[in-house]
Parts: C-alpha cells; sequence; structure tokens
C-alpha cells in the first residue's frame, strides 16, 4: 500500500537517483502498490505530526504511521531511522524491513 503523499516522495527519491518518476508511477499501475487515501484521516495524521513534533516527522511519515495504525498487519519498508522511534497508536511498535532492521 501507498498513499500519495509517500508516492510523490518516492517520485523525489527516484528522480535523485536517475530513475524516472513515470517509473514509480507505472509501478502503482501495474498493481504492485495499492494507492490508498488519507484525505478521511487528516485530523489523525494532523494528532501524529502535533505527537511527533520534536522529531524530523514529516506528512509522509506521518501518513506512513498512520495506515500502519489502521492496517496493524502491515510491514512498513523504509532506509527512514526515524520509524524506530515512531510507534503505532501511541505504544505499539511498527514492524519495518529497513537497512537498520535487527
Amino acid at each position: 500500500m501507498v498513499c500519495e503523499a509517500v508516492l510523490a516522495e518516492a517520485c523525489h527519491l527516484a528522480a535523485k537517483d536517475g530513475i524516472a518518476r513515470g517509473k514509480v508511477i507505472e509501478f502503482v499501475e501495474r498493481g504492485h502498490l495499492t494507492l490508498v487515501s488519507l484525505a478521511g484521516e487528516l485530523p489523525l495524521v494532523r494528532r501524529l505530526l502535533d505527537q511527533y513534533s520534536d522529531t524530523p516527522m514529516d506528512f509522509a511519515d506521518a501518513c506512513i504511521v498512520r495506515l500502519a495504525e489502521i492496517y496493524a498487519d502491515a510491514t512498513v519498508c523504509t532506509t527512514d531511522r526515524d520509524f524506530r522511534i515512531y510507534r503505532r497508536n501511541g505504544r505499539d511498535l511498527i514492524t519495518v524491513i529497513a537497512p537498520f532492521a535487527e
């Protein structure tokens, strides 16, 4: 699953690595990721941004945490080390696939 904020960030990061942004969109179009809208979740995304205001949490990070709250069995694939401190529902670790994961 991916939301619009994360999709935008993935396009930006891909372009920095010389990968065409359209390839990221094509990955979604081919069904490798499901696009999920969090428009109805904005108050809870804002709550996360407020809760983690002393961290570098950005909007995309807050959206990922919210998705992890909605889909409790989800695993987050990230290179962002801040996901070691973010918590699902304020207390539960978020399962990650990451270079820093133990």
